[in-house]
C-alpha cells in the first residue's frame, strides 16, 4: 500500500472523474454509453421509477416478486479505464528539484506510480473498471479493466512489483494496447513519451480510431524542460551505453530549442486528436499535480 498512502486516498476522494464522450461499461454507472436499452455486461437490477421505459422491465422478475425492476439502464454506465505505465529506463531519471514524499526525492518512474495508484483508487471508487499495462520496448504486464474492489490491490501488486529499465518503443506498444482493449473508453497514458513524434502521434490515433478517450499525462522533470547545468558534467543514456562528459553551456541553446519543438508537437497533436495534454513536471507534489488536472477536467479546460 505504499503507493496508496493515506493523505493520498483523503485528497483524492474529494473528486470525481467523468468521462467526456461515449464509453461502454458493464454496470449501471455516470457515464453516457453509445449503447440505447441495456448495458454491455448485465450486473444489477434497479427498482422501477415513474419514467422509465417499459420495455426495460424484467417480466421474470416481476412474475417472482410482484415488483417491478428494469435490468437495461438508458445511455448511462460506467467506464472502462486503462493505464499505460511506462516503465522505460528514461523513467529512472529524478534530479536535483524533484519533490520528495516521505523524505524521497521522486523520480518519474516513481512519480508516475504514485499518480497510477491514484487514479486506479479514484476510479473503482466511483465503481468504474480500471486496468493497467505495463511497458518498455514491450508490454511487461496487461491487466484487464475491472470494477472490483479488489482491482485495486491488484494494481498496486503490479506497479510495486514494476522498475524501470530497457528502450522505448512507444509505438509499437500503443499500437499493440489499442488492438487489446476489447471496448472503448479512457486510457490514461504516463509517460515522458521520448520516442519519434510523428510515429508516436500517429499511433496515438489508433486510440482515438477506436473511439477511446484519450489522456496523456506527460511526466518530465525540472533539469529536462530547462536544462540548468553549467558546468562540466558527466551525461548517461539511461537506455543504452552511451555516456559524454561536456560542458552543458555548448549544447543548451539547441537542446531548449529541441525540447520545446518536441513538447509543442505532442500538446499539438493531441489538441487535433481532442486528447487531453497534461504537463507535469516532477518539482510539483504529485497529489498537486493529478488534483489541479481533475479541477480543471470538471471545469472542462482540460
Amino acid at each position: 500500500m505504499r503507493w496508496l498512502p493515506g493523505k493520498t486516498t483523503a485528497t483524492i476522494s474529494r473528486f470525481e472523474f467523468m468521462a467526456r464522450g461515449l464509453v461502454d461499461g458493464f454496470i449501471s454507472g455516470r457515464h453516457r454509453s453509445p449503447r440505447k436499452g441495456f448495458s454491455v455486461e448485465f450486473a444489477e437490477h434497479r427498482q422501477y421509477v415513474p419514467g422509465d421505459d417499459i420495455r426495460n422491465i424484467d417480466w421474470r422478475v416481476l412474475a417472482r416478486k410482484d415488483r417491478y425492476y428494469v435490468k437495461q439502464y438508458m445511455e448511462e454506465t460506467n467506464l472502462r479505464a486503462t493505464i499505460l505505465l511506462d516503465c522505460s529506463g528514461s523513467m529512472a531519471y529524478t534530479g536535483g528539484a524533484a519533490a520528495a514524499f516521505e523524505g524521497r526525492a521522486l523520480s518519474k518512474f516513481d512519480y508516475a506510480r504514485y499518480l497510477a495508484a491514484a487514479l486506479s483508487y479514484l476510479l473503482v471508487g466511483q465503481q468504474d473498471g480500471v486496468g493497467l499495462v505495463t511497458f518498455d520496448s514491450r508490454i511487461r504486464d496487461f491487466l484487464p479493466a475491472k470494477a472490483m474492489a479488489s482491482q485495486v490491490r491488484h494494481i498496486l501488486d503490479r506497479i510495486d512489483a514494476a522498475e524501470p529499465g530497457g528502450e522505448t518503443a512507444l509505438s509499437d506498444i500503443f499500437n499493440e494496447v489499442a488492438e487489446r482493449i476489447p471496448h472503448r473508453g479512457v486510457v490514461i497514458i504516463l509517460s515522458d513519451f521520448f520516442d519519434d513524434t510523428a510515429e508516436l502521434i500517429k499511433a496515438l490515433h489508433h486510440f482515438t480510431f477506436r473511439k477511446h478517450e484519450l489522456i496523456l499525462l506527460h511526466v518530465m522533470a525540472e533539469e529536462e524542460l530547462r536544462f540548468p547545468f553549467n558546468s562540466f558534467a558527466h551525461f548517461k543514456d539511461l537506455e543504452s551505453p552511451i555516456e559524454l562528459q561536456l560542458d552543458p553551456k555548448t549544447i543548451r541553446a539547441l537542446y531548449l530549442e529541441r525540447i520545446d519543438a518536441f513538447v509543442k508537437a505532442l500538446k499539438d497533436g493531441s489538441g487535433r486528436m481532442q486528447a487531453d495534454y497534461v504537463p507535469i513536471n516532477t518539482r510539483e507534489p504529485f497529489e498537486k499535480s493529478l488534483a489541479d488536472y481533475l479541477v480543471r477536467r470538471r471545469m472542462g479546460a482540460g
